[in-house]
């Protein structure tokens, strides 16, 4: 970060000057012998040309003041040194979350519609963080490896939607998939936004989310978790939704809704509490959508990067051009007075 400023300051008040002697040469009928010859750059009544080197000196002098002030330039640069992690969202898109028991503003969401923005702003904020997608239903696909551009992670978000991945819940591989995409290895230094280097891996954990109970895929939930457990990995997880029955959309063939239907919502919650036990993790009910977001805080507060910064200033002094360039029009106005005709005494 640049910026500028005056190491002496108080120098600029000799701009008032100027006025006043302006006021006492038109007074007096003299000029004031600041400037050697002077006096001969300028005659009462004397034309445009006679004038100039009244106003070279007047320009010099500025430069002069502006000199004295000493103008600096000043450049930040902080060394950085940034602990962060390596995560993993495992989000569920089973057709599941279509359902609309999630409400804002008097309008009805469903729960993926909630759980976007959350999504989001959670990933804006982690920034010096590594963070990947997975998406499970059927099956579990990774949608983005660990990166750290936070634009591109965001607009992978904005690709979420029911139907990417096989209609099912298979909870077990979307953690599974998870914890082998953290298998990657996590190298210790990359460059952060400030030019700083230097971020650390504290760890690594997985946040998944999810509507409903494992009832396909070919990894357990314990199986999974208990993986996680031995890598030393933990694992949030977030029941979205409420149990019961909730309204869902219904669609014609074409694709466009035509009304809505009451269907039953079951979260596997006695699993989903163990698994974030067993791997040092917790668990969050998101039946609210403030209780989305608390959930991601809480999330956010129990894993915080933390910032360590040595700020370095350096100084260059700008007075010298300001210096010489009033020395030159000090001189083109001795100068141009010397040619028009000899200097009066």
């Amino acid at each position: 970060m640049t910026h500028y400023t005056f190491g002496a300051p108080l120098w600029l008040f000799g701009f008032l000057l100027f006025p006043l002697v302006f006021w006492l040469r038109r007074r007096r009928g003299v000029l004031v012998g600041v400037v050697p010859f002077a006096g001969a750059w300028h005659r009462p009544g004397a034309g445009r040309g006679l004038r100039l080197p009244l106003w070279f000196a007047t320009l010099g002098a500025a430069f002069v003041v502006v000199a004295l002030a000493r103008p600096q330039r000043v450049e930040e640069r902080r060394d950085v040194n940034a602990q962060g992690y390596d995560l993993m969202l495992a989000i569920d898109l089973s057709t599941s979350m279509l359902a609309e028991d999630y409400e804002r503003g008097g309008r009805r969401l469903n729960r993926l519609q909630t759980i976007r923005p959350v999504i989001k702003a959670f990933i804006e904020e982690r920034t010096g963080d590594r963070i990947g997608i997975v998406v499970f239903a059927g099956g579990a696909y990774t949608l983005a490896p660990l990166t750290t551009d936070r634009a591109w992670l965001g607009r992978q978000v904005e690709r979420l939607h029911t139907g990417l991945v096989e209609d099912g819940t298979a909870i077990g591989d979307g953690l599974g998939v998870a914890l082998s995409r953290l298998e990657q290895p996590a190298r210790s230094v990359v460059s952060d936004a400030t030019g700083g280097a230097g971020v650390r891996r504290l760890g690594a954990f997985v946040i998944l989310l999810t509507d409903g109970s494992n009832n396909c895929g070919t990894l357990a939930p314990r199986q999974a978790s208990a993986i996680a457990k031995a890598r030393g990995i933990p694992v949030y997880t977030v029941g979205v939704g409420r149990n019961g029955v909730v309204p869902f959309p219904v669609f014609d063939r074409e694709g466009m809704r035509v009304g809505s239907r009451r269907v039953n919502s079951d979260i596997d919650e006695e699993v989903l509490r163990a698994m974030a036990d067993e791997t040092g993790g917790r668990y969050f009910r998101a039946d609210e959508t403030g209780t989305v977001e608390a959930a991601f805080g809480a999330i956010d507060k129990a894993r915080k990067i933390e910032f360590q910064a040595r700020a370095q200033w350096f100084v260059t002094e700008l007075f010298g051009w300001f210096a010489a360039a009033g020395g030159v029009f000090v001189l083109l106005g001795a100068r141009w007075r010397f040619v028009r005709g000899r200097p009066v005494a």
